[in-house]
């Protein structure tokens, strides 16, 4: 018998969580959740003490058919990453209904590892198991990691920005930045998510693409610097700082410079018709021309 897309979606979901040294798996009891809690309160930790998720909350989520998942250590058996998602509407898929990944979080010592691989590429598979054909949510422009795992490794559309997003956070990634934002749009079964999945999906090399791309933002000795607007046919280039959490404490002005440079850069890029195609071995942003892939 012949595979299917779901159970391909499961044994690319299985061989990530295999390469990775973790086990995925559906939070299901008081005790997976209250992991799941305690992975989200690491890496968000708040200035109040508070808690990312109130139990009753995540219960109730969990308990109404929402996605929550736990990955654990292999050889520990400690919770070392989780994900949080719920079900959203939207005309622009068929049934309106998508799935909402709100959370998703990873041990910070242990992010090289593509733990967060694994644990989207389960949320891919679940999300086909529910015959639901979209999972989007929200990541920091500015965060090189993020765009990468997102466009390279998961074969996400990235669609709108949005200037700070969520208003004011106090958590201790977040608080005294902008909460910008951009839209990662993942039609679950496209032949780009497939090929991420396989691991067939890879970043070009910038030096490669400027005989067809310019600079729209360029990085220049640690600060951004931009060039001149877009037009319909152009393809662009936009440089990320190499880390913007450790600019952020160590120098917040010069993050603030980076965060406004990449906003504009890239509603500039955005309004003129182009959206990001790719992320290169260097952490820049490629924009080109829209075509737009409907599931």
């Amino acid at each position: 018998m012949a595979d299917t897309p779901i159970s391909l979606a499961r044994q690319a979901a299985d061989a990530a969580a295999e390469r990775s040294g973790v086990g995925v798996a559906i939070a299901g009891s008081r005790s997976e959740q209250d992991a799941v809690r305690a992975v989200f309160d690491e890496t968000w930790p708040t200035s109040s003490e508070g808690t990312q998720v109130t139990p009753n909350l995540l219960h109730a989520l969990v308990h109404s058919g929402s996605y929550a998942s736990l990955a654990v250590d292999r050889s520990t058996g400690e919770a070392v990453g989780a994900a949080l998602g719920f079900p959203g509407h939207t005309d622009s898929v068929p049934g309106r209904l998508y799935l909402h990944s709100h959370m998703a979080a990873v041990r910070p010592e242990l992010r090289n590892r593509r733990i967060g691989t694994a644990l989207k590429l389960h949320q891919r598979w679940w999300a086909m198991s529910q015959a639901i054909p979209v999972i989007s949510w929200t990541f920091d422009p500015l965060v090189r990691r993020n765009a990468f795992l997102n466009v390279i490794r998961l074969g996400v559309e990235v669609r709108d920005y949005h200037p700070d997003f969520y208003g004011h956070m106090d958590d201790a990634i977040n608080a005294g930045d902008r909460t910008d934002r951009l839209v990662a749009w993942w039609i679950v079964d496209s032949p780009q998510a497939a090929l991420a999945a396989a691991g067939d999906l890879h970043a070009p090399d910038e030096a490669s693409l400027h005989a067809v791309a310019r600079d729209l933002l360029a990085d220049v000795s640690g600060e951004p610097v931009r060039g001149r607007d877009p037009a319909a046919d152009d393809t662009v280039l936009v440089a990320l700082p190499d880390d913007i959490v450790a600019i952020r404490q160590a120098d917040p002005e010069r993050a603030l410079r980076w965060r406004l440079a990449v906003r504009e850069a890239l509603q500039a890029a955005y309004s003129a018709g182009l959206r990001v195609s790719t992320v290169t071995t260097q952490g820049s942003y490629v924009l080109s021309p829209h075509r737009e892939v409907r599931p």
